[in-house]
């Protein structure tokens, strides 16, 4: 079974278009899913938009009636995953972005990973299409963090698109009762990895895609941002267990410069 996981806030643009898509691509890649989403106090009409897909989806709904913020709300879906599982050694929770920047398409590639023995695969997004000082900060990134968040082999921890094993959750849970130390909306993303890497025996990475006409970023300012991780990365601790060696994957071939 696979959890897809998707912490929504005041996200009612965008939710509705996001499950739909989800939904075509595991009609073209088919395996039986489910989809889990916190609704963390939103005040829009996000519930109403939720309310409409549970009809026609494999769609449960967690409604938190005051905001959480997006790591609480991601640790109560993969606690949900986790106690609707009964083989969490086959079964998987993708997490992925509400507001429906990072495309979907690029989810059977995380799975493929997983089926080839990994626990952890992060989906790694382009620089191209950010904006020049988020695109420095995603560079920067591995030094803002400093060792408490450094996965070898991944570049990007910010993208908030991952596919975990159910078993490795669990095991990181059982050590962890606070998984998560920061609220950012950002900075959470890269201590999610940090924290599914402390128990994977194997991490990988696939490429994923922005979203057609997706804005990445666009509402963070890049010295808050940056601020931000630096204060993540003091108050992470360093993964309890050293993964192996990340598998070793075929990265998208970079986009091809026009002649001057």
């Amino acid at each position: 079974m696979i959890y897809v996981c998707i912490a929504a806030n005041n996200d009612a643009a965008t939710i509705g278009l996001l499950l739909w898509k989800i939904r075509q691509v595991f009609q073209s890649f088919p395996r039986e899913y489910q989809l889990l989403v916190a609704d963390d106090g939103s005040t829009d009409a996000t519930a109403d938009v939720l309310s409409r897909y549970q009809r026609a989806l494999p769609l449960t709904v967690l409604r938190q009636e005051r905001p959480r913020g997006p790591a609480a709300c991601t640790e109560a879906l993969l606690r949900e995953a986790l106690r609707r599982s009964d083989r969490p050694r086959r079964d998987v929770a993708l997490v992925i972005p509400p507001d429906f920047t990072v495309s979907p398409d690029g989810l059977p590639e995380l799975l493929r990973r997983i089926d080839s023995g990994a626990d952890l695969v992060v989906g790694e997004t382009p620089v191209d299409a950010l904006p020049l000082g988020a695109r420095l900060v995603r560079r920067l990134t591995p030094w803002l963090l400093r060792p408490a968040a450094r996965v070898p082999g991944v570049r990007d921890v910010l993208s908030g698109c991952v596919a975990i094993r159910l078993v490795t959750v669990r095991g990181v849970l059982q050590e962890s009762a606070t998984p998560f130390s920061t609220l950012h909306p950002l900075a959470w993303r890269a201590e999610l990895v940090a924290w599914a890497a402390g128990g994977a025996r194997q991490v990988a990475t696939a490429p994923v895609t922005w979203a057609p006409g997706a804005v990445p970023f666009a509402r963070e300012r890049t010295v808050p941002l940056a601020l931000a991780l630096t204060r993540a990365g003091r108050r992470l601790p360093a993964p309890r267990v050293a993964p192996a060696a990340p598998v070793r994957t075929e990265r998208a071939p970079p986009a091809q410069r026009s002649a001057s």
